[in-house]
């Protein structure tokens, strides 16, 4: 199994960092193959609106650091994208590589370039305490790789991480986060 974890956080052992080395370290052990993209360390621009990928081509056109990362996102059986939530939104990094991922789709909308059968998980820390702050950002994200062909979704939010560490001292948001890991790997 291929799994990719993406950290869409600026900060590279921060929160997101750790929830994702847990499901990592997880996947591991059971036999995975993982790779670790922290994208803050990489230079790449959001979607140029060129249509190539629609056209002239099977993948997104634009040549920089992000476009390796598009091919082994592809190949992956599953994908774990881990942004903490600024302003509400998943950060910037992280939205400029979901908006990449508009390659994935063929001309006119008639589908996905995907393999189906894939698993998406989105690692969603979160300052904010309360379950109701933010709920939207993965249903809105998740439909679009439903489209995309991820079959099985499944959304890990951590409430309230303000320092960096606090993720840490959660032993029930650790252990969700080695259960899916888990029964993602084992299935």
């Amino acid at each position: 199994m291929k799994i990719v974890c993406l950290n869409g956080s600026p900060q590279k052992n921060g929160n997101t960092a750790y929830l994702l080395d847990t499901f990592e370290t997880t996947a591991l052990e059971l036999g995975a193959t993982v790779d670790h993209v922290h994208l803050n360390s990489l230079t790449y621009k959001g979607c140029q609106a060129c249509m190539k990928c629609k056209g002239e081509t099977d993948a997104c056109a634009v040549r920089d650091d992000l476009a390796p990362v598009l091919e082994v996102v592809f190949n992956a059986d599953v994908l774990v994208l881990g942004s903490p939530i600024y302003f509400g939104e998943v950060t910037s990094q992280m939205k400029a590589f979901i908006d990449r991922t508009y390659s994935f789709l063929k001309p006119e909308f008639a589908g996905s370039r995907l393999i189906r059968g894939k698993t998406l998980v989105m690692v969603l820390p979160q300052g904010a305490p309360d379950a109701a702050n933010f709920g939207d950002v993965y249903p809105r994200y998740a439909g679009f790789f439903k489209w995309f062909g991820y079959e099985k979704r499944y959304e890990i939010r951590g409430l309230g991480l303000n320092e960096p560490g606090d993720a840490a001292q959660r032993t029930e948001l650790l252990e969700t986060v080695r259960d899916i890991a888990r029964e993602i790997v084992n299935s």
